[in-house]
């Protein structure tokens, strides 16, 4: 029973993650900050906090993907609660303007 208390109270505590996210080169500049609003309101909608927001710019993928060989990089640094991750994974990958992404749990 003390171990479930502490996974549920675990759970409630904001963990810092790092999201890469590789959005598609057809995509005008309304699109990739309408995808970066997007991501920045699903944080701070579920209690989250946004640190830091970095727009690398168009670069060269390693390897093509979808048939694009290059694609528009934004990373982001946020706190948010672990049980959120999974949705927030789920609705990049519907999204089509969202080519990879890549969330980390920063230690």
């Amino acid at each position: 029973m003390a171990t479930e208390k502490t996974l549920a109270e675990e759970d409630k505590q904001l963990r810092d993650y790092e999201l890469t996210v590789i959005i598609s080169p057809e995509a005008t500049d309304e699109v990739v900050n309408a995808t970066i609003e997007s991501i920045q309101q699903f944080v701070t909608g579920r209690g989250g906090t946004i640190s830091e927001v970095e727009q690398w710019g168009k670069r060269k993928l390693a390897y093509p993907i979808k048939r694009f060989v290059e694609g528009s990089y934004v990373l982001t640094r946020f706190e948010l609660k672990p049980t959120s991750t999974k949705e927030l994974e789920a609705s990049l990958q519907m999204s089509e303007s969202v080519l990879r992404h890549l969330l980390v749990k920063i230690e």
